[in-house]
């Protein structure tokens, strides 16, 4: 699969999106990773029918003229169905496309179908999806991450260049990083929640993943921009994200003293101390960080997001809308506790029933009330940190994707999200960048982070990775 941007060009200059369209079912037809829910083939074809029309006629075409791209489960489009990975939504239609996808649209990008994801995007690995577990494409034994795994897999497939996925608590960078591609988390508010299903809408983002920094960088900048719809969206007009430098000399990395410790995969810490020498070889100015409530990010955020959550889901009772269990002589109460029981999987039903215990009288100020002071002390340790450094830079993983099925221990999961859930809880953007592979040849990533709102600062700084990782011939150099 080209890139975004050669598509862009090649459709612009008279190429026919029509033929790059077919190309691309023919691919997800032919497909065994189970990326796809649903594709879209009458309306894909006849969106890029227009865009050609549009480009003979000598109309201005859109930056993503005739790029296909892949919409995660749990985003609204009027195509197909909306199902977050769950039978409780099983066959829901949205009466909308959620304010990314139509901005993708207006771009010129063609929706060819929607993507697996978790249930509700409560997961790590896709295994929770209702409809199939997915495969990693570099190794179909292993999971693809989660809970943005199809579309992921979807790009790391080559099945198109652009897939929208939303990221929660790393929901965007950890299947990056298992998968091989890039992964972008925007900060809190740069891109629109409207239309993206809730999870926990403190910490919820819509996010690109592509193959490289600089097509994450066309996505980005067609995606951000002000929503009357999203009330806790940046109001600045959406305008394009350009790179600056692509150099390391002179950045100002910062390395968490935590990030080279406490258990990492061997593959993983000497990816680390490969890179310190690279970095320091290229002239970066590489300097420790102690970052004390790293460790605190994980509690802190499984209290405020299963909270959230047991909120968001209360809508899905099956009586207003949502899957309804066949009990005719049910009473309202146990037939929805019957219906949310049918419909809703385990781990959903298990961060539902944390939630509302966190929340309830009693509890609520020993949990909920302290994960949030605790959340605002971990802001106010990242800011610190930014005084002395341009970004930080960690693994996104603390090992390379475990085998389908590997990991059954709950807590174990929720520990793969160690170093990708503080810039949630922050609200600071966040990008996933492949570098090299373990012995195994699976993909290992980087994650840098930058401070508030300085998105293009740090698509700019992983554009610089990829150009070192290239340089040095990055390739499998990991091994333990």
């Amino acid at each position: 699969m080209k890139s975004a941007r050669m598509i862009a060009e090649h459709v612009q200059s008279g190429g026919s999106a029509v033929a790059i369209v077919q190309e691309t079912l023919a691919k997800i037809d032919a497909d065994s990773s189970n990326a796809f829910r649903e594709t879209f083939p009458t309306e894909a074809l006849a969106a890029a029918e227009e865009v050609d029309r549009n480009i003979a006629r000598g109309s201005p075409a859109g930056v993503l003229a005739g790029v296909p791209v892949a919409i995660k489960d749990n985003i609204c489009t009027t195509e197909g169905r909306t199902s977050c990975g769950s039978k409780m939504l099983e066959n829901y239609r949205s009466p909308f496309d959620a304010t990314a996808v139509t901005r993708l649209r207006e771009a010129g990008a063609i929706v060819v179908g929607k993507v697996n994801c978790d249930e509700f995007a409560m997961g790590s690995s896709t295994e929770t999806c209702h409809f199939g577990a997915v495969k990693n494409p570099v190794d179909s034994s292993r999971v693809p991450g989660g809970s943005s795994g199809g579309s992921a897999a979807a790009v790391s497939a080559g099945l198109v260049p652009i897939a929208l996925g939303s990221d929660t608590g790393g929901s965007i960078r950890q299947p990056a990083a298992f998968c091989g591609v890039t992964g972008l988390k925007p900060s809190y508010g740069q891109v629109s929640r409207w239309g993206l299903v809730a999870f926990a809408s403190s910490l919820d983002q819509i996010g690109p993943f592509t193959r490289d920094c600089e097509d994450a960088a066309l996505a980005f900048g067609v995606l951000r921009g002000g929503d009357p719809k999203d009330g806790t969206c940046d109001p600045a007009p959406p305008r394009p994200c350009e790179l600056t430098s692509t150099n390391m000399k002179g950045l100002r990395v910062g390395i968490p003293t935590q990030s080279a410790s406490d258990g990492n995969a061997d593959s993983v810490t000497n990816m680390m101390t490969g890179l310190r020498k690279q970095l320091a070889s290229a002239n970066a100015d590489v300097v420790d960080i102690d970052l004390s409530l790293l460790d605190q990010g994980i509690s802190t955020y499984y209290v405020i997001a299963t909270a959230e959550a047991s909120s968001n889901l209360a809508r899905f009772d099956g009586i207003r809308y949502g899957h309804r269990a066949q009990a005719p002589n049910a009473s309202p109460d146990e037939l929805m506790a019957l219906s949310r029981s049918e419909g809703f999987g385990e781990e959903v039903r298990r961060r539902i029933m944390l939630g509302t215990y966190v929340l309830s009288a009693g509890y609520y100020d020993a949990y909920y009330n302290r994960a949030l002071k605790i959340r605002r002390m971990i802001r106010d340790e990242y800011l610190k940190a930014f005084s002395s450094c341009d970004v930080l830079l960690s693994p996104t993983t603390p090992s390379p994707a475990f085998p389908l099925g590997g990991i059954t221990d709950p807590v174990e999961m929720y520990l793969c999200d160690r170093y990708t859930v503080g810039a949630n809880i922050a609200g600071i953007p966040g990008v996933s960048v492949p570098y090299g592979r373990d012995q195994d040849n699976l993909p290992l990533g980087v994650q840098l982070l930058a401070a508030p709102f300085a998105d293009e600062s740090l698509l700019s700084a992983g554009a610089a990775l990829e150009r070192l990782r290239d340089e040095a011939n990055i390739d499998g150099a990991w091994n333990a």
